[in-house]
C-alpha cells in the first residue's frame, strides 16, 4: 500500500476514535482543516516532524500512524 494512503487511513481511524471532527483537530493542533482533509486522502507526504506533531496532538506515538491497518485486523 502507498504510504501516504496507509498513514491517512490511519490518521482519520485514529482521529475519529480520539473524537475529532477535522475542524476540531485543526484548531487544538495547528494544522489547518485542508491539510487534515488532504492528509486523510493520500494526497499529503507528512514528513517525519510532521508526524511527531500530528501524533502527539492525537496522543498517540508516531509509529501509530505508519503501523500496517491488516496487522491489528482492521480494514484497509
Amino acid at each position: 500500500m502507498d504510504m501516504r494512503r496507509l498513514v491517512g487511513l490511519n490518521f482519520a481511524r485514529l482521529r475519529r476514535e480520539q473524537g475529532f471532527t477535522q475542524e476540531r483537530f485543526a484548531e487544538i493542533s495547528g494544522f489547518t482543516q485542508q491539510y487534515v482533509s488532504d492528509l486523510e486522502r493520500g494526497r499529503r507526504n507528512p514528513t517525519v516532524v510532521t508526524l511527531f506533531h500530528l501524533a502527539t496532538a492525537l496522543g498517540v506515538r508516531p509509529v501509530d500512524l505508519l503501523a500496517d491497518c491488516s496487522e491489528d485486523g482492521a480494514s484497509a
